[in-house]
């Protein structure tokens, strides 16, 4: 192989090497979704939607488990001023897939906490769509359905 192989060869594996590290791999993007939503989770449980609607696209679609369905607007002021007021929020296990600049989260969690000063425990299973617009994860639709 002459010098000039060697040293295109070279350049070919630095450019791919740069290439890689400038993408998220998709087991990142996962993580970072898990992270997300469990931070979405804590968010709810202390009534502080400030903290969650950077998560949200302005365009969200949220199907609670009662089928009501919320603008993200509506979703917050849900937030701010629960009927419900939740304790503790358990995710039971969560799964992200990326594709691309899509990603899915599905999972169950378990909430606890008071509702007209009547305790209550409530399961649910979930699914969230989150896309990647300029390296950051936004939610545009969330859907929850009571399970037993």
């Amino acid at each position: 192989m002459d010098k000039t192989s060697i040293l295109f060869l070279a350049f070919l594996a630095l450019g791919l090497s740069a290439f890689v590290q400038g993408h998220a791999r998709p087991a990142d993007d996962e993580t970072q979704l898990i992270q997300l939503e469990r931070a979405w989770n804590q968010a709810e449980a202390s009534a502080t939607p400030s903290a969650i609607a950077s998560l949200f696209e302005e365009t969200l679609v949220y199907v609670d488990y009662d089928g009501s369905l919320m603008t993200k607007a509506e979703y917050l002021r849900s937030v701010a001023n629960p009927v419900a007021k939740p304790d503790h929020m358990y995710d039971e296990g969560m799964k992200a897939h990326v594709y691309g600049d899509a990603g899915i989260v599905s999972g169950v969690y378990r909430e606890t906490g008071t509702s007209n000063g009547k305790p209550y425990t409530r399961r649910a299973r979930f699914r969230d769509t989150w896309i990647k617009r300029d390296g950051q994860w936004k939610c545009v639709a969330s859907q929850s359905t009571l399970t037993h």
